[in-house]
C-alpha cells in the first residue's frame, strides 16, 4: 500500500502517539512473547482483524519497552480456527481472533449473540457487548474455557445477504437458495426460517463454492464481501442488516496471570485501545473506495422496504427462538434473557442522550 494513502496516516499517527508517550522504561530485551494469530491477512485497510492486531502489538511493545513482544500469525497459518484456539488453551500461543464460529464451539451459550435483528445501531451494540452483559458473559467464558476475552472485535459491520440467481427483496425471493452461513446453528437457523437452505463451508472455501455453484450465496458485512472479491462471483446483494456478530478476542487466562500488574494493565489498556481503533476503521473501511461505494459498482444492491423488512425480522426472529428453545437450553434462554435486557437497557440510554 501507497504510503501516501490517507489511512496510513491514520494509523502512523496511533503508532507515533504509543511509542512518544508510552514508552516506559526496562530492559529493552523482550522478556516474554505474545503471539497472537487470527484468521485474515495483515492488510490493516483490507479486513477487520489486521487493525486490531497492529494498534495492539504497536502499543504493548512501546509501553514495556519490548518486554513484551508481539508475534502475529495473520491468515491462518497457524491452522484453521478450532485448532488456534486449542493451541491458545494449550499455551502453544498466546492469543486469538476468533469469529462465532470458534468461541461457540467452547462456548456454547455464546450463540445466543447471533439473534436477528437484536441491533438497531453500532452504538447499542458497542454499549452491550462493553457493558455489564458482556463483562459478565466475558468472565464465564474465563472461568469455563480459560479463555481471557480480551474485548468484543469489529467483524466488519452489519451481515447482508448477496446471491447470484435473482434480487431478494423478500423472504419469498430465498426459497431454494443454497446460502452459505457459519457453523452456528442460530445463523443456519435465520436462513433456514428466511426459506433458504443454510449450508457451513469453511470460509477458505466460500469463494470457490460460489464461483462453482456448490451455493448460490452467503451473508457477510460489506468490507468483507469487497475484501473477498464476492463481487466476482455474486451479482445481488440485499442490505438486511440482519445481524451483528463482533469477533470474540481471547487470551490464554494463564499467561496473562503470570503478568505483572503494570503488565496487565498495559495489555488491557492497549486491547481496548485496539478494538475500538478496529471498529472506527471499520465504519471508514465500510464507506470508502473499499466498502460500500465499490459495491454498488459491481452488483445490483436493493434496500428492503420497511414492510419488506419486517417480513424479514418476524421469520428470523421465529426461526432464532426456536433454535434457542431446541439446542441451546436452559442456560441459552437465561442468557438470551440478559442478552435482550442489556440491549433494551442501551437503548433507553441511547435515547435518553438526544432528549
Amino acid at each position: 500500500m501507497k504510503a501516501h494513502h490517507p489511512l496510513c496516516k491514520t494509523v502512523l499517527a496511533i503508532s507515533v502517539f504509543a511509542l512518544v508517550m508510552f514508552i516506559c522504561s526496562g530492559d529493552a530485551s523482550a522478556s516474554k512473547v505474545l503471539k497472537l494469530a487470527h484468521l485474515n491477512p495483515q492488510e490493516p485497510f483490507e479486513n477487520p482483524t489486521a487493525p486490531i492486531a497492529a494498534v495492539f502489538k504497536t502499543m504493548v511493545e512501546a509501553r514495556t519497552n519490548m518486554g513484551i513482544k508481539v508475534e502475529l500469525f495473520p491468515a491462518g497459518v497457524l491452522g484453521k480456527e478450532r485448532e488456534s484456539m486449542e493451541q491458545v488453551q494449550q499455551g502453544v500461543i498466546q492469543s486469538y481472533i476468533a469469529s462465532g464460529t470458534g468461541i461457540a464451539q467452547f462456548y456454547k451459550a455464546y450463540d445466543v449473540t447471533n439473534l436477528p435483528f437484536a441491533f438497531n445501531s453500532y452504538a447499542v451494540a458497542y454499549e452491550v457487548y462493553d457493558g455489564p452483559f458482556g463483562q459478565e458473559m466475558a468472565e464465564d467464558i474465563r472461568k469455563k474455557t480459560g479463555f481471557k476475552v480480551l474485548g468484543f472485535g469489529e467483524s466488519g459491520g452489519f451481515f447482508q445477504i448477496s446471491n447470484s440467481k435473482r434480487p431478494i427483496k423478500t423472504p419469498a425471493d430465498m426459497k431454494g437458495l443454497k446460502i452459505r452461513t457459519m457453523g452456528i446453528p442460530l445463523h443456519m437457523g435465520i436462513i433456514d426460517s428466511l426459506g433458504g437452505a443454510a449450508t457451513p463451508i469453511a470460509w477458505v472455501e466460500v469463494y470457490t463454492a460460489l464461483q462453482t455453484g456448490v451455493v448460490d450465496g452467503q451473508m457477510n458485512p460489506i468490507p468483507i464481501i469487497n475484501t473477498a472479491k464476492f463481487f466476482e462471483v455474486q451479482k445481488y446483494i440485499t442490505l438486511t442488516n440482519h445481524l451483528y456478530a463482533p469477533y470474540v478476542w481471547v487470551l490464554n487466562d494463564k499467561w496473562f496471570q503470570g503478568l505483572t500488574p503494570v503488565e496487565k494493565e498495559i495489555v488491557l489498556d492497549a486491547a481496548n485501545t485496539a478494538v475500538m481503533s478496529g471498529r472506527g476503521l471499520n465504519r471508514i473501511i465500510e464507506s470508502s473506495d473499499k466498502g460500500l461505494p465499490v459495491i454498488a459498482k459491481k452488483m445490483e444492491i436493493y434496500t428492503p422496504s420497511v414492510e419488506e423488512l419486517a417480513q424479514f425480522r418476524r421469520q428470523a426472529i421465529a426461526g432464532a427462538q426456536k433454535i434457542i428453545s431446541e439446542k441451546l437450553g436452559e442456560e441459552g434462554k437465561t442468557w438470551a434473557d440478559k442478552f435482550l435486557k442489556a440491549i433494551d437497557v442501551a437503548e433507553k440510554k441511547m435515547k435518553a442522550q438526544v432528549k
